[in-house]
């Protein structure tokens, strides 16, 4: 009777263990190319302490005693030499390696044509996601994004939706999305989880190539007592987490923010977090189920910083990344000029709106086009200069992007609507070159009273100048009612890289700052 007990018994402890064991989700978003470790340069206290990468990634998760599924939120692969020049394939040869079971389309997924995704998709392990990515002739919705995926593990069942952010069809080379459609996020998150509920899973997990809050972009912040304004609630991930109507977690991306531990809003029930950028941090998601009962319960986010003396890093993995790297470092080693000095980036919240790197970035533009004035989205400059050689790799890693110079005719009225556009109360989303721009912010955080100067005199709304920038820009990340209002657009066809290599080359050594408060807000 007793071993007969025994045998009734024993199954029922088994299944209760496991419908009480933990499930992880580890996520990444906005790996940009970055592979491999560095050296941490912000750390003051340790600059030249290394961390992030796949390999410390890789290394973390084989020592997890838990079952955990890897997710992305997308931006996988542009932004370095390594993800450039193999279009990405670098980037599925590594999530195939550490077993990722699903990512998120990001707008820069279509740097290189629809066609070229369509090809990492296919050559993938797992399914790129995008439920609100539509063909515009047809309506009907593209074939190498599935809108969602069921992730079974541990005995549950993960239901994973991913969304494109609706900002791609300008956040990428407009024209080569423009057949494309992207529906909005937070309409398209109700309808995809209504759809996956009908597959019962135990948890909805939705992956947005958006963020949460802009004013924190490229920074890591905890957000555990922050309280959503109405604006703020209205956008991202929020938005998507209480028009879902059911999602237990929403993992976003896009503003390259970092979220300690997650935020949980009390609205929709859901946690939210973002894992920063760069592969530097992990946010792991604790997935709770109840003891009795095996039901989902609660979830928790902590960011973990993948310092490699703490992680370690797997060799397999570094053996994957030396294989595609050895061709890339023999071009991208070779020494171009060197600077005495540090160029470096303004962070928001530093109260500066011009950038050391970005003057330096619109000054050569300017001069390579000889025109009057340049200008720079803020967000393609994605590094800074180093103080020492500067070889091809750092110009890689400052424009990772495939934009050729392009120059136009412009009015001092149009400059000034432009800035307008582009003013933010902590930031400005243009760098400029060959003008001075001071303005005032409006109680309602709106740019007002702009004051442009070129060569010390007041620029006048009728003034016509010639100005060099991008063909990003040009191409609809103005805007369309503003390119439809300029004239005599060139597309020189040289690349924004080549313009920058040569300027290295001919200055050879760079041992000054450029001038600074072009870009100044007035109390």
């Amino acid at each position: 009777m007793k071993n007969l007990l025994l045998a009734i018994i024993a199954p029922a402890v088994f299944a209760f263990n496991l419908s009480a064991k933990t499930i992880l989700i580890y996520h990444t978003s906005d790996v940009h190319g970055w592979y491999s470790s560095k050296e941490a340069a912000w750390d003051k206290e340790n600059p030249k302490r290394k961390i992030g990468g796949f390999a410390a990634l890789a290394s973390l998760l084989k020592k997890e005693k838990n079952p955990y599924v890897l997710l992305d939120s997308g931006d996988t692969y542009q932004g370095t030499p390594e993800g450039n020049f193999t279009k990405g394939m670098a980037t599925i040869m590594l999530m195939n390696q550490l077993g990722y079971a699903a990512c998120a389309a990001g707008n820069h997924e279509y740097d290189y044509g629809e066609e070229n995704f369509k090809n990492l998709a296919s050559s993938a392990t797992f399914p790129f996601l995008g439920a609100n990515v539509y063909y515009k002739e047809t309506a009907k919705p593209v074939e190498y994004l599935k809108p969602y995926t069921i992730v079974e593990k541990n005995g549950k069942k993960i239901g994973v939706i991913g969304l494109a952010g609706k900002h791609t069809s300008i956040t990428t080379l407009p024209s080569n999305v423009k057949h494309l459609e992207f529906r909005d996020e937070t309409a398209q998150s109700y309808v995809w989880t209504q759809e996956i509920k009908k597959q019962n899973p135990d948890v909805i997990v939705i992956l947005l190539h958006e963020g949460t809050d802009p004013s924190i972009s490229l920074q890591k912040a905890d957000m555990t007592s922050w309280t959503p304004d109405k604006k703020q609630a209205s956008f991202g991930t929020i938005a998507v987490a209480r028009s879902s109507k059911g999602a237990d977690v929403v993992l976003g991306g896009h503003l390259h923010t970092g979220i300690f531990n997650g935020y949980f809003d009390k609205e929709s029930s859901t946690l939210i977090s973002e894992s920063f950028w760069g592969l530097t941090d992990v946010t792991r998601i604790d997935l709770e189920f109840d003891d009795a009962t095996g039901k989902f319960k609660s979830a928790s986010a902590k960011l973990i910083p993948l310092w490699i003396d703490e992680t370690g890093e797997d060799e397999k993995i570094l053996e994957t990344i030396e294989s595609f790297s050895a061709v890339v470092n023999k071009e991208m080693d070779r020494v171009i000029g060197k600077t005495e000095i540090e160029i470096n980036e303004t962070l928001p919240g530093s109260g500066k709106f011009d950038s050391p790197i970005g003057n330096w970035f619109c000054d050569i533009l300017r001069k390579h086009a000889k025109t009057d004035i340049a200008v720079q989205n803020t967000g393609g400059i994605r590094s800074y200069l180093k103080k020492g050689d500067i070889r091809i790799r750092d110009i890689y890693h400052i424009m990772p992007f495939e934009n050729t110079l392009v120059t136009f005719k412009i009015t001092g009225r149009q400059l000034e609507n432009m800035m307008r556009e582009n003013l933010r109360p902590e930031r400005s989303k243009m760098q400029v070159s060959g003008i001075k721009v001071r303005f005032r912010m409006s109680s309602e955080r709106k740019p007002v009273e702009i004051y442009i100067e070129r060569n010390g005199k007041k620029v006048n709304p009728e003034d016509e100048f010639t100005i060099a920038t991008n063909n990003y820009l040009t191409s609809g990340g103005f805007g369309e009612k503003f390119i439809s209002e300029i004239k005599e657009i060139a597309d020189t066809m040289i690349p924004i890289r080549d313009a920058l290599i040569k300027g290295v080359a001919e200055a050879r050594t760079i041992s000054k700052q450029p001038d600074s408060g072009r870009i100044i807000k007035l109390e």
